[in-house]
């Protein structure tokens, strides 16, 4: 069974910076697409970014395009979310989620997550002054 594990998320103050890791113990996350979403308190869950396992393409919200940066580290086994210029509208939970089958789905301008099989517990990011 494949396990997920978020690290890296904290207090930074906004404009600060955060570098998020989702590391898998007996499987090769190369093997899969990886997505990053986020639930913040009394939202729905949205998808933050994603890198396809086909060719590696990436998409990301528009809200993070050009402040987080999704990138795989395949001799540490994990993929890493580096979040740049934070903003408080970023407070939320983030979690990664795997899939094996298919590239970075985007319905409607929003990444899908019902293709996600594996899911992480999660790690919470809070910008606040």
């Amino acid at each position: 069974q494949v396990q997920l594990v978020e690290s890296g998320g904290g207090l930074v103050q906004p404009g600060g910076s955060l570098r998020l890791s989702c590391g898998s113990s007996g499987v090769t996350l190369d093997y899969y697409t990886i997505g990053w979403f986020r639930q913040a308190p009394g939202k729905e869950r949205e998808g933050v970014a994603c890198i396809s396992v086909s060719d590696g393409s990436t998409y990301y919200i528009d809200s993070v395009k050009g402040r987080f940066t999704i990138s795989r580290d395949n001799a540490k086994n994990t993929v890493t979310l580096q979040m740049n210029s934070l903003e408080p509208e970023d407070t939320a939970d983030y979690y990664c989620a795997a899939d094996p089958d298919w590239g970075c789905v985007v319905i409607a301008g929003t990444l899908d997550d019902s293709q996600y099989e594996y899911w992480g517990q999660g790690t919470q990011v809070t910008v606040s002054s």
